[in-house]
């Protein structure tokens, strides 16, 4: 008898030692094919920006700062480079006489694209974003990163370098308002440490979301209503129907949606970024301050040390 409790007790603590190598084993897999999905994004950016000259627009607007909500033409980034994607077929649907929250782009809204979520990510979101700021700010058109509002950057703009400009990132809350949303949804800024910041709904103080992965609803809908805003409708720059007729924000409303919030992931410790010069790189969360904002700021001029 002693010898079997003997034996089952062994048997135990080896399954107690395997558990934790095979558990780091299937996030070492997951944080592979993370970086794969940075790296094949990355690199359509480049094959765009060599087919334009320049760069996507990180979102495009009629007017702005951007609000964080489904509200306006709000193209962003990754519809423009889903020919690049090999996503034709999502890109020659997708109408561009409306914006991305209207009924008519709702098919591609709740389009499913693998290689837009991290497979760490637990969560039914899309996690990876553009840079558009150094610092918190509204996404408009004067921001330091590479892809905000109506951007248009050229190779000459790059001022710091390729290798030393952070163009995409991790958001573990991203895509609240789907992948084809130019808003926080989709560009976030180094306001922020990695890790440190979420922007959902929930934070934004709205108490409901729009869905999430394949399900994604802006119509109004009774939680909208006590709300007595949020209508989706496409910008009357941009769309021949009549724009519907939205209730005007309070001031405190209009300062939180105008937050974009950082860059966020599920990966113990840090994120991966993916960098100007197609590269990706794993950034810990300890990482100073100071040198996170001189990456996300593609002129600033700074030397950056170690990170």
């Amino acid at each position: 008898m002693i010898e079997l409790l003997t034996v089952i007790l062994v048997i135990a603590i080896l399954i107690a030692l395997l558990l934790p190598a095979v558990q780091q084993a299937r996030e070492a897999a997951r944080a592979t094919t993370c970086k794969n999905n940075l790296q094949q994004i990355g690199l359509a950016l480049q094959n765009y920006q060599m087919a334009h000259r320049v760069l996507p627009s990180g979102t495009v607007n009629s007017s702005g700062p951007i609000l964080n909500r489904p509200v306006g033409y709000h193209v962003g980034w990754l519809i423009q480079i889903l020919p690049q994607l090999d996503e034709k077929t999502a890109f020659i649907n997708y109408d561009f006489k409306y914006g991305v929250y209207d009924l008519k782009n709702r098919t591609i809204a709740n389009h499913n694209i693998p290689g837009l979520y991290c497979p760490s990510n637990p969560n039914d979101t899309w996690n990876y974003t553009g840079c558009h700021n150094d610092v918190e700010s509204p996404i408009d058109i004067n921001n330091n990163g590479v892809l905000f509002l109506n951007s248009s950057i050229r190779e000459k703009d790059l001022k710091d370098g390729r290798s030393h400009t952070i163009f995409i990132g991790e958001a573990s809350d991203g895509g609240f308002l789907s992948w084809t949303s130019g808003s926080s949804s989709t560009l976030r800024n180094m306001g922020s440490k990695i890790n440190s910041n979420m922007s959902t709904p929930k934070n934004y103080g709205l108490g409901f979301n729009y869905g999430g992965r394949g399900h994604y609803s802006f119509e109004e809908n009774s939680d909208l209503a006590e709300m007595n805003e949020f209508e989706t409708q496409s910008s009357p720059d941009f769309s021949d129907e009549s724009p519907k007729v939205i209730k005007e924000l309070a001031p405190e409303e209009r300062l939180s949606l105008l937050k974009s919030a950082g860059f966020s992931s599920n990966h113990t410790g840090g994120a991966h970024f993916c960098f100007g010069d197609g590269s990706v790189k794993y950034v810990s969360q300890l990482t100073d301050e100071l040198i996170l904002k001189n990456l996300a700021n593609r002129h600033d001029s700074n030397l950056i040390g170690e990170f």
